[in-house]
């Protein structure tokens, strides 16, 4: 392709990237190292019948000049990103030196906020991403291998988790769980333990938000796998039975090979997906238990005040994290590109 011709075909896309992903990042970065300018106050004498008093009071006109001055605020640095809310640098420092254990150096960690939505983040991404792609790539194989006339009623049911919308979803499973619901009058029968409540345990509300994620998210692996399964090539598939191969080493040695790819392409988008996990948390009111990432910059920018300053800061602080978590998937594929090549 001529450099004109091509230069004319990927600009619509290069300016697209430019506008609604870079410059946004770029927005994101410059506001995590500005804060709010602080009030002016000023002290005035009020004075009535009863004497004078003094008052303290926003200097409506020196606080508006001092935005004019500087729209993006005071800068502050890296200020954010060190205090308690984000890496807590010094209360981490301050944990490891009193801590006789890690197990003491974890729990103490846990009540850092940044760091507990970041355990939570991390176990919901490293458990549900494997467990989705193994129950999708299984699907897919039972599906295919049915005949015409059940192939399309799995496929329409297997798809429904797909339909319903994540904030639904969790809010019925969330009901579900409750001790009046199916699902948590059944733990209660078989525990013998009328008491039981999945809501007030951190351990099981972990377990029922990982249980959603893969039943929400399987679907669409499903339907990638499955795909996928209609380009192996019979021929290839006929020679290993001729060869007396097993199905699982049908399986294992000629379909998994075939769908490595798609398994890669299926990771790189549910590691994204899952490590901003947020509808889950409040659909479940699960805010007690766990939190995200994503629930903490919701949290910073809902209520009566903003901190716009807060959330870019762990808005910035995500990426970087996403960025660590892709690199070894897209360096793997950088090099199986350039094997081929």
């Amino acid at each position: 392709m001529r450099h004109k011709t091509f230069l004319a075909f990927f600009a619509p896309t290069a300016i697209a990237m430019l506008l609604f992903i870079a410059l946004p990042i770029i927005s994101v970065i410059i506001q995590s190292v500005h804060t709010p300018h602080d009030q002016v106050f000023r002290i005035v004498e009020n004075c009535g019948p009863f004497g004078c008093k003094e008052e303290t009071t926003i200097d409506q006109d020196a606080s508006a000049a001092l935005k004019e001055a500087a729209p993006l605020g005071k800068f502050v640095g890296l200020d954010i990103y060190f205090d308690r809310g984000h890496l807590a640098i010094s209360e981490v420092g301050q944990a490891w030196r009193e801590s006789t254990t890690f197990g003491e150096f974890r729990k103490k960690l846990g009540n850092l906020p940044f760091y507990r939505a970041m355990a939570f983040t991390l176990t919901y991404t490293f458990t549900v991403t494997p467990m989705l792609i193994i129950l999708g790539f299984a699907i897919a194989i039972g599906a295919n291998s049915l005949n015409k006339y059940l192939k399309g009623f799995v496929i329409f049911f297997s798809l429904l988790p797909m339909i319903v919308t994540p904030l639904i979803g969790s809010l019925i499973l969330f009901w579900m769980i409750d001790s009046r619901g199916i699902i948590g009058t059944f733990i209660q029968w078989a525990a013998g333990d009328p008491d039981l409540s999945l809501k007030a345990s951190t351990g099981l509300t972990w377990v029922m938000l990982i249980v959603y994620g893969i039943w929400s998210s399987a679907p669409f692996a499903f339907v990638v796998f499955y795909a996928g399964l209609q380009t192996l090539p019979s021929e290839t598939l006929e020679a290993a039975r001729i060869d007396g191969a097993s199905r699982w080493q049908q399986i294992k040695y000629v379909t998994i090979p075939h769908l490595m790819p798609l398994v890669t392409f299926v990771a790189l988008i549910q590691i994204m997906d899952n490590f901003r996990v947020f509808e889950p948390i409040v659909g479940f009111n699960a805010e007690a238990h766990a939190t995200s990432l994503s629930w903490i910059i919701f949290n910073d920018l809902s209520g009566e005040t903003q901190l716009l300053a807060s959330a870019a800061t762990t808005s910035v602080l995500t990426i970087i994290c996403v960025a660590i978590l892709l690199s070894p998937v897209l360096v793997r594929t950088w090099r199986d590109f350039n094997q081929k090549a």
